[in-house]
């Protein structure tokens, strides 16, 4: 499994405004059908699989550039847009954030059973993707949302975000089938956030001899396994200590693991209350009783785009963005009488922009171009989350009646 990227963000509370929710919901909505019609659903799933493109998504949708609510709002505008339309477009947006994620099996099961699709393969895929990024590595980011984005004949795409309460930062983990190998042989290719130095990683390029001492332990006996962490000093640079120790669930991990003889790190790691702690506590003693080190460099670094709702770069403008809703939607519609010529517009005026870019030197003053957009922002009905909602009309003088 070849992981896309992943992106760190700080974190942002407060909801998204339903004044921008809702255009997010028809924008987001827009673009898909639009990348559909011009390269399909691999494609899409494939892009939504980038972290440097999702953000950018965010980014044109309206949200801030720098916000863990990105990952929120984006998947839950696409989920609202794009599942009423599911049966035609061919894609299905499961899971979410908080409760919501704890559906996705179910979910998954109801889109297997009308596509025809392995509902179980999907459902162990969700959960395999889930332990990989809360428990082999020791980043400290445990995940909150698990979004699983799959299209009719079985392709998908996860995305899943982890709260880190120290650093106050949420890391987003993104994933795509078409890039499956191993889910446990290196699956990063690009990982993104600040460096944490030296953490546990078991499923780093590294690793194999580590999860073959954990499958080692997980099938020796129990009490065996239970006698040496009583007997084993933590070292200091571990993060886990002793006391952090809890042999009760480690024992009942160890039973199941050694009744069920698994064959493989993967089953391991879908053993049932297999935490983040009981992981780390199994590594070390793979560590010491076998002498396969367990802690490889995080390779992680740091991801952006742009953004709007904070009023950075600007205010999002409010008619200019249902302008566009209203005219994407037309080509759209007008895309299906007449062979896509209105979007092959759109394509040629992308190809237009690159080019001038490319061309043009010396690049835009950026600062006058945020000092033109602030100044033009009220006549475009610019709005951030710091506004005051529109204030409703005074009611008309109540008319004195002679009975009151």
């Amino acid at each position: 499994m070849k992981r896309s990227g992943v992106a760190d963000l700080p974190l942002h509370g407060g909801r998204v405004p339903a004044w921008l929710a809702d255009r997010m919901t028809r924008l987001g909505t827009a673009i898909v059908e639009s990348i559909l019609l011009h390269y399909g659903r691999s494609a899409f799933l494939s892009r939504l699989s980038d972290p440097y493109w999702f953000q950018a998504l965010g980014s044109v949708m309206g949200m801030d550039w720098h916000s863990s609510g990105i990952t929120t709002s984006v998947i839950g505008a696409l989920k609202r847009g794009l599942n009423p339309r599911a049966s035609d477009l061919g894609l299905y947006v499961c899971g979410g954030r908080g409760r919501h994620s704890r559906n996705t099996p179910d979910e998954l099961r109801a889109v297997a059973e009308t596509q025809s699709l392995d509902g179980d393969a999907l459902v162990r895929t969700s959960r395999l993707a889930a332990k990989i990024d809360n428990n082999c590595i020791a980043d400290g980011f445990q995940i909150y949302l698990h979004s699983f984005i799959v299209a009719a004949d079985g392709e998908w795409s996860i995305v899943q975000q982890g709260l880190n309460d120290r650093s106050g930062l949420a890391r987003r983990y993104h994933w795509h089938s078409a890039s499956v190998h191993d889910f446990v042989a290196d699956p990063h290719t690009g990982i993104a956030g600040p460096h944490q130095g030296v953490i546990m990683n078991l499923v780093d390029a590294q690793a194999a001899p580590a999860q073959q001492a954990l499958m080692t332990i997980s099938h020796a006996p129990p009490d065996a396994t239970l006698h040496e962490v009583r007997h084993l000093v933590m070292p200091r640079h571990h993060d886990v200590r002793a006391e952090d120790v809890d042999l009760k669930r480690l024992g009942a991990v160890l039973a199941v693991s050694y009744e069920r003889d698994l064959k493989s790190f993967a089953d391991l790691l879908l053993v049932q209350n297999l935490g983040p702690r009981t992981l780390q506590t199994l590594a070390m003693v793979a560590e010491v009783v076998h002498g396969t080190p367990v802690r490889f460099s995080d390779p992680a670094r740091f991801s952006f785009a742009l953004g709007g709702k904070d009023g950075h770069p600007f205010p999002v403008p409010l008619k200019t963005y249902d302008e566009s809703i209203a005219v994407l939607r037309r080509s759209l519609d007008q895309a299906r009488l007449d062979g896509a010529a209105k979007i092959e517009g759109f394509r040629r005026l992308d190809c237009f922009v690159k080019l001038i870019e490319h061309q043009t030197k010396p690049a835009a003053d950026f600062e006058a171009v945020l000092r033109h957009e602030r100044a033009i922002s009220p006549g475009l009905g610019g709005r951030t989350v710091f506004d005051r909602p529109p204030s409703k009309p005074a009611d008309p003088p109540r008319q004195m009646r002679l009975w009151d």
